[in-house]
């Protein structure tokens, strides 16, 4: 393991959801915080993207592979205005590169998800957008299709490394379609709720083609609602909720940004194994929530550890996690009397005024 960075010490203002907000990503199965993740942050990851877009980055001259076949390399033939071209998106590098992993683990935005999901928390997925003018976008789609969870508790965090509009590919949302089930695929990779009597199977899943992408029907019966957002910001988001993005329209911005997923820790799934890269599940039922970090609180299921070292609830010893999730036995079975309140019920008092206590429990 590598020795967390000074940068991964660094303190911020603890962050609480608002009420509303709350509400609000309920309501709307996505939710913006402006202003999430401070502009030095941001200057950082942009200052990272420039490196990586132009060769630069030392984790380059490496040979290694990332869990869905990328490598960094850019071919040296390429010219300066070739190489920014060269990538769209990038999964997984928090595997590779301490910067993904502490980004992964940034204090604001799990603070923020503590209030989206709860107290337990597991980091799964990062991906780079880079999003040059002209590279396309995805077509409609829902995260937990592709990343399935058990319970259902996926929720992606998509940080704004340049402000981002219509015009250079920010994301669209079938506003309120969070309450959709996952539709299964008609063939090949992708999961779906076929429990379900009478649902439909999709094809075209993420095609940016509309007639070719059967999801598109199911999220015209919403409002189709454009997510603008300003560098800093994160959109929350569900993985029911269908969204999509569109071509980068512009000449010359790009549309950068930082997006991870997450679950509750107390969440199965089989979903992250990359035996190539020493990720494997934790036993024969295929569970990996071994592959993906506890990054706040606890939970009963095997758990990843940060390989950089970026400080989380995995580096914590047992007894320390524990303490973090007493609160919750605490509301249980607390009274003198075992009975948390309840009273014997009698069908014929006035249930607008307070009935006599039984007096086995006075």
């Amino acid at each position: 393991m590598v020795a967390a960075t000074a940068k991964s010490e660094t303190k911020y203002e603890k962050y609480r959801l608002p009420v509303d907000e709350y509400l609000k990503f309920k309501n709307h199965g996505f939710l913006v915080v402006p202003s999430l993740v401070p502009p030095e942050d941001i200057q950082e990851l942009r200052e990272h993207t420039d490196d990586l877009m132009n060769g630069r980055l030392p984790e380059q001259q490496a040979n290694f592979v990332t869990a869905h076949g990328h490598t960094l390399q850019i071919p040296p033939e390429l010219s300066p205005e070739e190489k920014v071209q060269h990538f769209l998106r990038i999964h997984m590098l928090h595997r590779h590169m301490e910067l993904h992993e502490r980004y992964l683990l940034h204090p604001r935005v799990l603070d923020a998800l503590e209030g989206l999901i709860g107290p337990d928390i597991s980091a799964m997925q990062t991906m780079l957008f880079l999003k040059p003018p002209g590279k396309p976008g995805q077509g409609w789609h829902q995260d937990s299709f592709y990343i399935p969870t058990f319970p259902d508790t996926l929720i992606g965090a998509w940080i704004a490394i340049d402000d981002c509009d219509e015009v250079n590919g920010a994301m669209w949302f079938a506003q309120g379609s969070q309450n959709e089930p996952i539709y299964p695929p008609k063939e090949g990779y992708g999961f779906g709720e076929r429990v379900l009597q009478g649902i439909g199977s999709v094809g075209g899943v993420s095609d940016v083609d509309d007639d070719k992408n059967d999801l598109h029907k199911v999220a015209q019966k919403y409002p189709n609602v454009l997510v603008s957002a300003k560098a800093g910001d994160v959109v929350f988001f569900g993985g029911h909720v269908l969204h999509r993005s569109k071509q980068n329209f512009s000449k010359d911005r790009f549309r950068r940004s930082f997006v991870s997923h997450y679950s509750s820790a107390r969440s199965f799934t089989q979903w992250g194994a990359d035996d190539k890269n020493g990720y494997s599940p934790a036993d024969k039922s295929g569970i990996t929530t071994n592959c993906n970090i506890l990054a706040r609180g606890n939970t009963h299921l095997p758990f990843g550890k940060p390989r950089f070292g970026t400080p989380c609830a995995a580096l914590l010893s047992d007894e320390d996690r524990c303490k973090h999730s007493k609160w919750a036995l605490s509301t249980m079975a607390n009274m003198e009397t075992g009975f948390m309140g309840e009273r014997e019920m009698n069908p014929d008092i006035d249930h607008d005024h307070e009935p006599e206590m039984p007096a086995q429990m006075k």
